[in-house]
């Protein structure tokens, strides 16, 4: 199976070429190599290499500046969505596109199923939520939209690594408390990545994240004992709770972005593992490293 992967420099990018399969030939052109918001450079690619899959993991992720630049954000996380599922249509390929829990406003009290209404709050998860209309739009028979939540890794920059250096130069963090979601190792989602690519009848919406459920400042305090216990950062560090109201952001965001992985869980067979036993793992492989 020849996969292509889109925004492979990317935290979910790099896992997923490092956890792929045998008998999986990657292609896996940086950013710099693929600008998926070129039609011409897509098609190009696109006949040199076939693709019997392609995961589109290219986003323009950076929240907060998407307000202040929806047309940047736009043309990745719509336009460039649309032109990769146009070129997917044309070549045969299947198509597994990552969205985000942001497409949702947070008023729910329960975790929400792939069906559910969606209802974005800020100019990230309005352009995602076009990206995935236009991706269903283009390739009904052979998409799939994948939405996840709060993806870390080891490395890069996300909730994790921030935290571990905040954390080893600061005495006390603040971190959000009213903010529920769950967060997902970057590895664990390429993992369910790969056993979707064997399962061509798994398409339409999915969701998948780790199990259980956390605020930013439940994932921060397990961070600090969790990575403290194993020498990554100092044991002595205070993690303070706070409101999104006394976070300097002018962005909207959800407050409850839980996502229902049932339907998933039961497609693919497999049994959920926590958030948490996810979060030990990464941190022994940064002491590790």
């Amino acid at each position: 199976m020849n996969v292509l992967i889109t925004g492979a420099g990317g935290q979910l990018g790099v896992a997923l070429q490092s956890s792929a399969p045998a008998g999986v030939a990657v292609i896996a052109p940086g950013h710099g190599q693929l600008d998926i918001t070129d039609p011409g450079a897509v098609a190009r690619l696109l006949e040199r290499h076939h693709p019997d899959l392609i995961v589109n993991a290219a986003a323009y992720t950076a929240v907060d500046r998407a307000e202040q630049d929806e047309a940047a954000a736009r043309r990745v996380n719509a336009d460039g969505a649309e032109i990769i599922a146009a070129a997917a249509q044309r070549a045969g390929a299947r198509l597994i596109h990552v969205s985000t829990d942001f497409v949702f406003d947070g008023t729910s009290s329960t975790p929400y199923a792939p069906e559910a209404q969606t209802n974005p709050v800020n100019v990230y998860g309005r352009t995602k939520r076009a990206g995935e209309e236009r991706v269903l739009a283009s390739l009904p028979e052979r998409a799939l939209v994948l939405r996840t939540a709060w993806v870390y890794a080891a490395r890069g920059r996300n909730f994790l690594t921030t935290m571990l250096r905040l954390m080893t130069e600061k005495k006390a963090v603040d971190v959000v408390a009213d903010q529920v979601g769950t967060p997902t190792s970057s590895r664990s989602l390429a993992e369910v990545i790969w056993r979707i690519a064997e399962r061509p009848d798994v398409r339409g919406i999915q969701h998948w994240t780790d199990a259980g459920v956390a605020s930013w400042y439940d994932f921060a305090m397990a961070i600090a004992e969790d990575a403290g216990q194993i020498g990554l950062i100092p044991t002595s560090v205070t993690v303070r709770p706070i409101r999104t109201c006394d976070y300097p952001s002018r962005t909207s965001r959800p407050s409850y972005s839980v996502l229902d992985k049932t339907a998933l869980y039961a497609a693919l067979g497999i049994a959920p593992v926590h958030w948490r036993v996810r979060l030990r793992a990464v941190l022994r492989e940064l002491a590790n490293a």
